[in-house]
C-alpha cells in the first residue's frame, strides 16, 4: 500500500513532483480516451452528425455540472492534503466521508434535472436541427449515470490528496478497455449509434466507480471509507465548500462560456459542430497535461503549507511553472504540425477537416499564455486562496469571453471572431495572475495567518 503513494513531504522536488505529474497525466490521458474512442467510432460508423451530437453542446452541458462537482471535489482535497499532511486523522475522516456523501447526493440531483430538461437546454442553445433528437438521447443517457462519474472523480481525488496516483490509474485502464470494447460492440456491431455509446460510457464509469470506492472501503490507513459512516458533517463541509465552490463557480462559470461559444459555433451550421467536436478531444491533449501539473502542484502545496514546509511551496511552485511552460511548447509545436492527420481519425470529410485545421492552428500557438493561470491558481487554492483567484478568473477568461461573443461575434458572425476570443482571454487572465502573485503576495500572507493561529 505504501508504495503507491508519493511522498511530496521530502526529496527533491521536480523528481516528486514528476512522479506524482505522471500517473495523473496517464489517467487524464486515458480519461480522454474515453471521449475519443466515442467520437472516433461514432464518426466513423454513424457519421458526422452523430459526431457532432456526442461532442457539441451535449457535452459542454455535461462538463458545465461535472465541473462544477469537481471544483467541490477540489475543495475536499485541499482539506483532506492539508490534514494528511499535518496528521489530523479525525479531519481527515470527516472529509472523506463528508465527499462521498456529498457526490452520492449532488450526483442525483443533476441526473434528475438533466433527464427531465436536457432537451430544453439544446432547444435554448440553438442546436442544429439535424442533430437535436441524438444530442437529446446522448445527454439524457450520460446524466443517468452522473453519480458513477462524481463517486469516480471524488474517490480519485481522495486517493491523490494523500498522494497515491497509480491505483485511480490503474482502474481508469480498467474502464477505458471495457469502454472502448462495448462501444465498437454497441455501435459497430449491434448499430445502436449515439444511444449505445452513451450507455458504454455509463458501464465503465460505474465500474471505475465501484473499483476505486471498494479500494477506500479496503483500505489499511486513515482515510479509510467505513459505509456506515457516509454522512455529511456541517462543519467540514463548510471547510470543503469554502474552497470548492469558488473553485466550482469558476470551472462551471468557464464551461458556461464556452457553452455561449458554442451556441456561436451552432449558429454557423453542422460542419463548424462537427469541427468544433474534432479540436476538442484533439486539444484535450494540451488540456489534460497542464490541467495535470494543476492538480499536482495543488496538492503539492496544500501537503506542504499543512506540514509547514512553506518554502518548499514556493520552490515548487517556480519549478512547475518552468517545467509546466517547456512542456506546453512542446505539445502546442507538436500539435500544430500533426493536426490535419489526427483529424483523420475523427472525420472523412474534407471539408470538416479543412475547417478544422485553420481553426485549431490559428490558437494552438497560444496555449502557452494559459500555463501562469493554471500553475499559480492550483497552488493558491492548495493553500486555502481561491476566492480571488476565481474572481480573477471569471472576470479575465468568462466574463471578456462571453463580451467577446455578444458583441463583435453577433456584430460580425464569422469563425475568426470565435477564434480570437481564447487567447485574448488567456493573455490576459495569465497576466493579471501574475500580477496578483507577485505584487499582493498571497502565499506570504496565508504563511502569516498560519504562523498566527498556531501561536493562538
Amino acid at each position: 500500500m505504501k508504495s503507491n503513494k508519493v511522498d511530496v513531504l521530502n526529496g527533491s522536488i521536480p523528481k516528486q513532483l514528476m512522479l506524482f505529474f505522471f500517473p495523473i497525466l496517464f489517467g487524464s490521458f486515458f480519461q480522454q480516451v474515453y471521449n475519443t474512442t466515442d467520437a472516433i467510432i461514432v464518426g466513423n460508423f454513424v457519421g458526422k452528425y452523430a459526431l457532432a451530437a456526442v461532442g457539441g453542446s451535449s457535452a459542454s452541458l455535461i462538463n458545465l455540472f461535472t465541473g462544477f462537482a469537481i471544483g467541490i471535489s477540489s475543495g475536499a482535497s485541499v482539506i483532506i492534503s492539508q490534514s494528511f499532511g499535518n496528521r489530523d486523522s479525525e479531519n481527515l475522516s470527516k472529509a472523506v466521508h463528508t465527499s462521498i456523501a456529498f457526490s452520492v447526493m449532488f450526483g442525483l440531483f443533476i441526473s434528475i434535472f438533466m433527464v427531465i430538461f436536457g432537451r430544453d437546454l439544446l432547444i435554448m442553445l440553438k442546436v442544429p436541427s439535424e442533430i437535436l433528437a441524438k444530442s437529446t438521447t446522448y445527454l439524457r443517457v450520460i446524466s443517468a449515470g452522473f453519480v458513477s462519474s462524481l463517486l469516480f472523480n471524488m474517490g480519485t481525488g481522495i486517493l491523490r490528496a494523500v498522494g497515491d496516483t497509480k491505483r485511480p490509474l490503474y482502474y481508469l485502464i480498467i474502464a477505458v478497455i471495457i469502454n472502448i470494447i462495448l462501444d465498437i460492440l454497441f455501435v459497430a456491431v449491434f448499430k445502436m449509434g449515439v444511444f449505445g455509446v452513451a450507455i458504454a460510457t455509463i458501464i465503465a464509469q460505474t465500474i471505475s466507480a465501484f473499483l476505486v470506492i471498494n479500494s477506500l472501503v479496503k483500505s489499511e490507513f486513515e482515510y479509510r471509507v467505513d459505509i456506515n459512516n457516509i454522512r455529511i458533517d456541517i462543519n467540514t463541509l463548510k471547510q470543503i465548500l469554502l474552497i470548492g465552490i469558488p473553485a466550482g463557480i469558476q470551472s462551471s462559470l468557464f464551461s458556461l462560456s464556452n457553452i455561449i461559444v458554442q451556441s456561436s459555433v451552432n449558429f454557423l451550421g453542422a460542419d463548424y459542430v462537427a469541427a468544433w467536436t474534432a479540436i476538442g478531444k484533439i486539444d484535450s491533449i494540451f488540456w489534460m497535461t497542464l490541467g495535470s501539473f494543476g492538480i499536482s502542484i495543488t496538492t503539492f502545496s496544500a501537503q506542504n503549507f499543512g506540514a509547514k514546509k512553506y518554502q518548499r511551496v514556493k520552490d515548487s511552485i517556480r519549478i512547475c511553472l518552468v517545467i509546466a511552460t517547456i512542456v506546453s511548447v512542446s505539445i502546442s509545436f507538436i500539435l500544430y504540425i500533426t493536426c490535419p492527420w489526427i483529424f483523420r481519425l475523427f472525420l472523412t470529410d474534407t471539408d470538416v477537416i479543412s475547417i478544422g485545421v485553420y481553426i485549431f492552428r490559428s490558437f494552438a500557438p497560444f496555449f502557452v499564455t494559459y500555463v501562469a493561470l493554471e500553475i499559480i491558481g492550483g497552488a493558491l487554492r492548495g493553500i486555502g486562496d481561491s476566492i480571488v483567484p476565481t474572481i480573477i478568473t471569471l472576470v479575465g477568461i468568462c466574463a471578456l469571453r462571453i463580451a467577446w461573443i455578444l458583441i463583435v461575434f453577433k456584430a460580425n458572425p464569422v469563425i475568426d471572431n470565435v477564434i480570437i476570443c481564447y487567447p485574448l482571454t488567456w493573455i490576459v487572465t495569465s497576466i493579471i495572475f501574475i500580477l496578483y502573485y507577485l505584487i499582493y503576495k498571497p502565499l506570504d500572507k496565508k504563511i502569516k495567518q498560519q504562523e498566527a493561529l498556531i501561536n493562538i
